[in-house]
């Protein structure tokens, strides 16, 4: 771009000596006079702005050049293109071949590397030709698009190979989903502050941010000590509550994305679940660009806070996504998320309750029922079976491994709810009582689950319906 422009500052230059000859002609008698009158001025230099004067000869030769063009009078003044120009004479065919192969194996070197490198092949293959200097090297690997690259951990691994070798063959293009939360992305960030914990430790936490493709709307994020699936249900659950139910969620490989809680989840609520491919950041590169954005401006507003708390952290993080990020001009879109998810086309659907996202996350496996006491075992910890489904020689369970206090049998053919299973609980059982046997169930419409009395159910719904949070402070 810098040569293109001296080469058009040179032109103009030209044309303005020569130029007034071509609009005057001189008679051919008076001409050389004229030439040597303007080869005794003194001229701004078009680079350097230095004052610089030009021979006659040379003056002489650009106004015949400028004459015999009639179409195009400045461009023939214009520095001439040499003919090797972009062919790197210096750099031989055999040197060519080993930087491409050079640069195929270590795309995280330096030009200087693969300079020195080179230059010891060069030293011991002498019928490759003299070197090159640093520069050619350095000239010819970004003309042919052979750029440094940052390094990718774990290296020499065969899934970062195949990633590497699919981002050399394919194109990578940017997208963009048509409606409005047809599409989220998902993912966890780790924040390059630490936090202090309520036992005196300090730890990096995670922040888990929802992001809407087609608006860009950061539809939740908040921040964990830990990277899990149930942090992520716990986050997932508070944006869906928020904006709805989307129809396709965009995340990672990581492990608490491909949990069963989470897999199943996504299925029971109808969202269809996109992973990345390994090694592949840049699919979600809409995130990666809020990230950012936390980093550059949320955290730089917070480093004067010394005992930064998780508190004051999510406090802090939500406060700005919803009055800043969401309310700012992006000029990807034109217009700020908010007014993009407002007036966009949305296909979200309504949100379950609160209790319907609570089951939904939760994996389902098969247990064998001891038929000496009526119980199965889960994570370590034994539950009764209702005696009514005794003759059932395997139960399917649904249940979250961080919560067990919702833990259900259900119908394998329809998946229908049959008992809520409870603790063994060897200490009641001590006692000596047993109840009767149940009658032995043989459908699942036979079969009833103990609920919460339709009157105090009720006042539960209508005390929800004011908005109000519970009158008490939960433990974490």
């Amino acid at each position: 771009m810098a040569e293109d422009q001296s080469r058009d500052q040179w032109a103009r230059l030209r044309f303005s000596i020569v130029g007034p000859l071509l609009a005057a002609p001189p008679a051919p008698k008076e001409l050389r006079a004229e030439l040597e009158r303007l080869s005794k001025k003194q001229w701004r230099h078009p680079v350097s702005g230095e004052p610089v004067t030009f021979a006659v000869s040379t003056i002489e030769r650009w106004y015949y050049a400028a004459r015999n063009a009639r179409q195009d009078p400045v461009g023939v003044l214009k520095r001439q293109i040499r003919k090797d120009a972009g062919g790197r004479p210096s750099v031989k065919t055999g040197l060519r071949e080993i930087l491409h192969a050079q640069y195929k194996a270590h795309k995280s070197w330096s030009y200087r590397l693969h300079a020195d490198n080179l230059a010891v092949i060069v030293k011991e293959r002498p019928e490759l030709g003299p070197m090159p200097s640093y520069a050619s090297v350095r000239r010819f690997m970004k003309s042919q698009g052979l750029f440094k690259q940052r390094r990718k951990r774990p290296l020499f691994t065969e899934g970062a190979e195949r990633a590497a070798n699919r981002l050399d063959e394919r194109e990578v293009r940017s997208f963009e989903a048509e409606y409005v939360h047809g599409l989220w992305h998902l993912d966890f960030h780790v924040c390059s502050r630490q936090v202090v914990t309520r036992d005196g430790a300090l730890v990096s936490p995670r922040l888990l941010v929802v992001l809407d493709d087609a608006s860009r709307l950061g539809c939740h994020a908040q921040w964990y000590l830990e990277e899990t699936a149930e942090t992520l249900v716990h986050g997932l659950s508070q944006a869906i509550q928020k904006h709805g139910l989307p129809r396709a969620l965009m995340s990672d490989n990581g492990a608490p994305m491909i949990a069963a809680e989470t897999e199943q989840g996504l299925l029971d609520l109808g969202i269809v679940h996109e992973l990345t491919l390994a090694h592949s950041p840049y699919q979600n590169g809409k995130q990666e660009v809020l990230f950012g954005s936390v980093e550059g401006r949320l955290l730089a507003m917070l480093e004067r806070v010394k005992d930064l708390t998780l508190d004051l952290l999510n406090e802090a993080t939500l406060a700005w996504l919803d009055r800043e990020y969401n309310r700012k001009f992006h000029s990807e879109i034109g217009t700020t998320p908010m007014a993009r998810s407002l007036e966009g086309k949305s296909v979200a659907r309504d949100s379950p309750s609160s209790d319907a996202i609570r089951r939904s996350f939760r994996m389902t496996v098969s247990r064998t029922q001891r038929r000496s006491d009526g119980t199965i075992s889960l994570e370590g910890r034994r539950f009764e079976v209702p005696s009514r489904l005794r003759h059932l020689e395997r139960v399917v369970v649904r249940y979250a491994r961080w919560d067990l206090t919702l833990v259900d049998i259900v119908d394998q053919r329809t998946g229908a709810v049959l008992a809520a299973l409870y603790p063994l609980d060897r200490a009641a059982n001590a006692d000596g009582r047993r109840r009767r046997l149940e009658p032995v169930a043989t459908d699942a419409a036979s079969i009833e689950s103990g609920e919460v009395a339709p009157l105090l159910r009720k006042i539960m719904a209508d005390y929800a319906a004011t908005g109000l949070p519970p009158a008490y402070i939960p433990k974490a």
